[in-house]
């Protein structure tokens, strides 16, 4: 089976209190007192203590066109993805020539050549490694990226493969977007990245079990979640469906997918969910009966820097494991969810 042997979750060097955060965005947002004051209201109530940027935060003020704040993406990405995929290697003992195959996910900035592509030189990745961008998974691509690593490495053991993730939110801003979805997003998402190695069955590195995966698809939830791109770039869409979806569909997949593998609710010693903000991660407590405290990474995290969309989930799973207490043979089960609406389940093994 295949094995992860690093994750590195890595951030940008600005970081900001919500309050700070909430002060410098308001005005580009909304300029009616009445309005600022529910933004306001709606930012303290995320759940959020900090964030981090991907520029320092009085340069969103001046934050020009779509393909002026997209040139910085590349740019900034390119770093974050090079930062963590380094780190995330030494780590796991290996060498940028070691790597087989790269998955690089993004759904707030695009690029071509894609970000995988310009790391190839700077990082020393051999020119045959081969390479899948990826653009519209949304917040679920962490553990999807994760479950189609797995594929490829399942029909690769001897190989080694790496998911990149990078998401900076905060180039996305919309100026004088005064709707609900607006407002949510501007406290809700932070900037981050991440790397993580997984390594074929017929390799020595250590690392935690993949043991299985599943997709689902949910009919009917087109506009629940996802972007609208114009001229002045990405435009959130997010409604209050969200939570709905998770209460109606996850109890029967979830159920479904454990008892294919033997298992049941009981049986999962770590769950690593997707930190989507706190009225999902009340919906996945109360629709799978977990206590509080089994997402008590996820809230942690939330807190600490933000919903960073595909990185967030992956954020959370280098929590657990350094956390460590788990025995071999524990069980966990990573999951997130994206536009769709969409979910994706990653059955872990500890060793």
């Amino acid at each position: 089976m295949t094995r992860i042997a690093a994750v590195a979750p890595v951030l940008p060097a600005f970081a900001y209190t919500q309050a700070e955060i909430t002060s410098e965005l308001a005005p580009l947002i909304s300029s009616g007192p009445a309005r600022r004051a529910v933004l306001e209201r709606m930012h303290a109530a995320s759940g959020i203590g900090t964030r981090h940027t991907a520029l320092p935060l009085e340069r969103y003020r001046d934050l020009g066109t779509f393909r002026q704040s997209n040139d910085i993406f590349i740019e900034v990405a390119t770093d974050l993805a090079e930062r963590a995929l380094r780190e995330a290697l030494d780590t796991a003992g290996l060498e940028p020539p070691d790597v087989d195959f790269v998955m690089f996910t993004s759904v707030t900035g695009v690029s071509a050549p894609s970000v995988d592509a310009l790391l190839v030189s700077r990082l020393g990745l051999r020119p045959d490694v081969k390479r899948i961008p990826s653009f519209g998974l949304g917040c679920v691509a962490g553990a999807a990226g994760l479950a189609r690593v797995n594929d490829y490495l399942v029909g690769h053991p001897t190989e080694v493969g790496v998911l990149l993730s990078v998401e900076l939110c905060s180039l996305t801003l919309q100026r004088d977007d005064e709707t609900m979805a607006n407002f949510v997003a501007t406290g809700l998402f932070g900037d981050g990245a991440a790397a993580v190695v997984l390594v074929g069955d017929a390799r020595d590195e250590p690392g935690i079990r993949i043991t299985d995966s599943r997709s689902s698809f949910f009919p009917d939830t087109r506009d629940v979640i996802g972007w609208n791109i114009g001229g002045s770039g990405f435009e959130i869409v997010l409604t209050a469906g969200v939570a709905e979806v998770i209460e109606r569909h996850f109890p029967v997949e979830v159920a479904a997918f454990l008892a294919d593998n033997g298992l049941g609710i009981a049986d999962v010693a770590s769950w690593v969910a997707h930190p989507g903000g706190p009225r999902v991660l009340e919906a996945f407590e109360h629709s799978l009966g977990l206590p509080h405290e089994a997402l008590e990474k996820s809230w942690a995290s939330l807190d600490r820097v933000g919903n960073l969309s595909s990185a967030a989930v992956l954020h959370v799973l280098a929590d657990t494991i350094a956390a460590g207490g788990r025995a071999a043979g524990d069980a966990g089960m990573l999951f997130a969810l994206g536009p769709g609406v969409s979910a994706e389940f990653v059955l872990l093994e500890w060793q």
